[in-house]
């Protein structure tokens, strides 16, 4: 029999493993170049990477508080570096001693810039759209709906409604009013400030990356050690260390000086518990600024502000005042050496390199005690941090301290490699012990040392960010943002109005529909229906018939 002329074939049937759900069988399509890049668009500019990126972010800053960090604590790094030889050099070659201006952190950081604008951009469109658009038609069959109840009332149809789009208007609803051959009705929505909070949290923080981003190209940070009588003096060559910004000028650093006057440090005594817990600490310093002098304060977590930049309190010890003179009693050496703190009661060590005066050169690795007492085992420490009883010993080496050759060397670190010690540890000879006032002489006639006096030192960090306003505002749109999208429902309201067949009045049935959870709906539906009621003229009594199965999300 000949085929029909409109015939075709059917597709050949699909194979026995596909049909069993062999998917080695089925040929996915190529996406090619393109097609992965717009994959990976669309993964890097949804939500929930973004979030996550945040996330990321966070702990990624966690190394940045757990290690000293050279922007704001180069002698930390210093110090770390002296105890943990070993571990120290493997952390740097990650850069957790820079983590925040790491590769990696920064990779984090401009992933998750671009992830946000990505997640921005549309959603703000697709709102606009949605604010301009207007409220959906009324459903059906509302019975369906979260908070589902009836009313009786009597009168004026069109006053009826009339009076539902006034209170749902006065609520803050837009209203929109429909007609057909059975109902007549009212659709309300509210809510769209929750997206546009949403919108505005993530575009501020947007805002916050990039004006962070840029006060840390034109700001820097600066770290200086004043000891109490001296001064600084806001210039490059001033600073102990100095960290510009990439975009950095020198005419960004203001003229000023700041002048230590006296540091107090209040520790406890009465709490045996707590005994030599630190409780305030205040660096009472004297300014200057075009001219105009003035006395301020710098404590922790209050700084000055001077210059355009922001002067914080980082940290204090002690600086014992030492004397050195040759043999003919030259004095080769007087200063006010800052000794760095090593515990809690500030048993602290120090570094003198003395390279011209003396017939060699000399170098004192020095340990200052506040209140010196003696353990079981005869070694010193520190049983207070104030100076109650303050002693320094001082082990003194001679040779070659490094220096001649230009290489820079840090002040609080001492290579003995190619020295030799000329007391205490194994020589045989004591180490020098001085208290306030005392001298004693160096070994082999080097000369004598006099411990003349000590004075308090702190570490001030002088900081500039001149986006710190927009920063700050910024921040508080993320709050103000955070704080509209969590608490401002987004729900849709329906009045419809139904002529009784028997004409005696009407039947008005109200419900509503949540965007997400909204446990408050069913209450706010029978609010608006109560409210409704008693604003008519006449109104019967009222039957009410609720739904508590109904679907309250936007799949009803």
């Amino acid at each position: 029999m000949s085929r029909p002329s409109d015939h075709f074939d059917s597709p050949s049937p699909a194979p026995e493993s596909a049909r069993n759900g062999d998917s080695a069988s089925i040929t996915q399509p190529k996406l090619g170049v393109v097609g992965w890049l717009r994959w990976f668009w669309r993964q890097l500019s949804s939500m929930r990477t973004a979030l996550f990126l945040l996330l990321l972010l966070a702990l990624a800053a966690v190394p940045g508080s757990l290690v000293p960090q050279r922007s704001s604590d180069p002698n930390g790094v210093t110090q770390y570096f002296v105890d943990n030889p070993t571990l120290a050099p493997i952390l740097d070659s990650v850069q957790m001693f820079s983590v925040y201006s790491s590769v990696w952190f920064s990779s984090i950081y401009l992933l998750l810039f671009i992830s946000l604008v990505g997640c921005v951009i549309p959603r703000t469109k697709h709102h606009f759209d949605a604010l301009r658009s207007a409220p959906p038609k009324t459903p059906a069959r509302l019975e369906r709906l979260g908070g589902f109840t009836t009313r009786q009332a009597e009168g004026d149809s069109a006053a009826i409604l009339e009076s539902a789009r006034s209170i749902l208007k006065k609520s803050g609803y837009r209203v929109r009013m429909f007609q057909d051959a059975r109902s007549t009705s009212v659709s309300a929505e509210r809510g769209y400030a929750r997206e546009t909070g949403n919108l505005v949290f993530h575009t501020a923080l947007v805002g916050i990356l990039v004006t962070v981003g840029i006060g840390g190209g034109f700001g820097y940070a600066g770290q200086r050690v004043v000891v109490e009588g001296q001064t600084f003096v806001n210039t490059l060559l001033a600073f102990d260390s100095f960290n510009p910004g990439r975009f950095f000028s020198d005419d960004t650093l203001t003229p000023f000086t700041l002048r230590l006057d006296k540091f107090d440090a209040t520790y406890e005594t009465k709490n045996l518990n707590a005994f030599g817990q630190p409780i305030d600490y205040s660096a009472h310093v004297t300014t200057t600024e075009d001219g105009q002098e003035s006395d301020g304060e710098v404590k922790v977590n209050s700084p000055l502000k001077i210059g355009g930049s922001d002067v914080y309190l980082l940290g204090n010890g002690y600086a014992p005042t030492l004397t050195v003179k040759n043999p003919q009693g030259d004095v080769v050496f007087t200063d006010s050496v800052p000794f760095l703190p090593q515990d809690a009661n500030l048993t602290s060590l120090g570094v003198v390199k003395i390279t011209d005066g003396l017939p060699k050169q000399v170098g004192m690795i020095g340990f200052f005690y506040p209140t010196q007492d003696v353990g079981p085992s005869g070694a010193f420490f520190s049983s207070f941090p104030e100076a109650e009883y303050p002693v320094v010993t001082l082990n003194v080496y001679e040779g070659d301290l490094g220096l001649d050759k230009g290489v820079p060397t840090s002040v609080y670190s001492l290579a003995t490699d190619k020295m030799t010690q000329l007391n205490g540890g194994k020589t045989g000879v004591d180490s020098i012990e001085l208290k306030p006032g005392e001298t004693a002489q160096l070994p082999d006639g080097l000369g004598s040392v006099t411990l003349d006096g000590v004075k308090r030192f702190a570490s001030f960090d002088i900081h500039r960010d001149p986006t710190q306003a927009w920063v700050l505002v910024f921040a508080i749109l993320v709050l103000g943002g955070l704080l509209t999208s969590l608490f401002i429902p987004r729900r849709r309201v329906w009045v419809k109005l139904i002529e009784n067949a028997d004409g005696t009045g009407v039947t008005l049935e109200y419900a509503g529909l949540a965007r997400g959870d909204d446990p408050r709906l069913d209450d706010a539906v029978a609010e608006i229906a109560d409210k409704h009621i008693k604003s008519l003229p006449t109104s019967a009594g009222k039957t009410t018939t609720t739904n508590p199965g109904a679907n309250t999300s936007d799949d009803a």
